[in-house]
């Protein structure tokens, strides 16, 4: 038999898994929306795996990281359940066994990660603002009426790049309005975005880090390449953008599976399985606790939320 390890990744914009071999080679991988289901997700991604995958191969063990990991984790019988600090070094550091520093910028949020020597050493992730990540961007395309894959090779003609607020989603919404209206081209406008959510970014999450080589950039943004140039005009250092830079979390959580000694073979038809989520709201005490059911076809399976014991009554 040869192994494989599943790992999945649940954001709120975006869900990817892949599968690995012993060598840690990628063997399926898949990327799809979220759609505000997670769980459908995750089946969607779960069935796109299983068409790519070789059939010779068997999943030994499933791992889940992300906003929705512990729901996931819970639905799939995971064996790990990792945060996506812990994933995205680990998956990094499988690629790019010296990185230094890991920028990562998704749809709805922003991290970044300092290793030595392979290990995390400080981190830090992006407060309740938006205008450093992909949804700001994505958002920015549509008042512009410019689909965002073109929207990264506008702003490398820009030789002008107009300057936007870059503090607040809400200013450079503003600004960006400004701009147009003073007569600043589409391409500078495009341009200053780009560089709107570098300042944004290092400003906000890189505050007081030192960023050192090797850099690696990951996250939906980094497949915009006037954000790789403007990340590099202002560190001064090259940064190294993967092709799978957008699956390290779910790369990272399959090698932690691989690393496991015990093993719980996972089966693909689990997609055929009905899956819900109940919230029900405890009244045993004046905390008022949402506990979060998770049922499997029509039995729970697992739940939380409760601070005290009598929430246990509720369930």
């Amino acid at each position: 038999m040869k192994k494989a390890y599943l790992g999945i990744d649940i954001g709120s914009i975006s869900t990817k898994g892949v599968v690995i071999n012993e060598n840690k080679d990628i063997l399926a991988s898949s990327y799809l929306w979220t759609m505000g289901n997670p769980i459908q997700a995750v089946k969607n991604v779960l069935n796109e795996l299983c068409e790519k995958m070789d059939s010779s191969y068997t999943v030994v063990n499933a791992g889940t990281t992300g906003s929705a990991r512990k729901l996931i984790g819970v639905a799939l019988g995971a064996r790990v359940v990792k945060n996506e600090i812990t994933a995205h070094a680990v998956g990094t550091l499988s690629v790019v066994p010296d990185v230094k520093t890991i920028l990562e910028i998704g749809g709805q949020d922003s991290k970044i990660i300092l290793i030595n020597n392979g290990v995390v050493m400080d981190y830090a992730m992006n407060t309740l603002c938006a205008a450093g990540t992909g949804s700001f961007l994505s958002s920015q395309a549509k008042r512009l009426d410019l689909e965002l894959d073109s929207f990264a090779d506008l702003a490398l003609t820009s030789n002008n790049p107009a300057k936007i607020a870059a503090r607040c989603t809400v200013f450079a919404e503003s600004d960006l309005v400004h701009k147009a209206q003073i007569g600043y081209s589409k391409a500078d406008i495009v341009a200053g975005l780009c560089r709107a959510v570098v300042l944004n970014y290092l400003n906000n999450v890189g505050k007081g880090k030192q960023i050192k080589a090797p850099v690696v950039f990951q996250g939906g943004v980094s497949k915009n390449a006037a954000v790789v140039k403007e990340f590099e005009k202002e560190l001064q250092l090259p940064v190294h953008v993967d092709d799978s830079g957008h699956l390290m979390g779910a790369l990272g959580v399959a090698v932690l599976c691989k690393a496991e000694k015990e093993e719980t073979p996972f089966d693909f038809n689990i997609t055929e399985v009905n899956f819900e989520t109940k919230g029900i709201e405890c009244t045993q005490c004046p905390n008022n606790c949402e506990i979060i059911c998770v049922l499997k076809n029509n039995e729970m399976i697992d739940a939380w939320g409760n601070k005290c014991e009598r929430g246990t009554q509720v369930q």
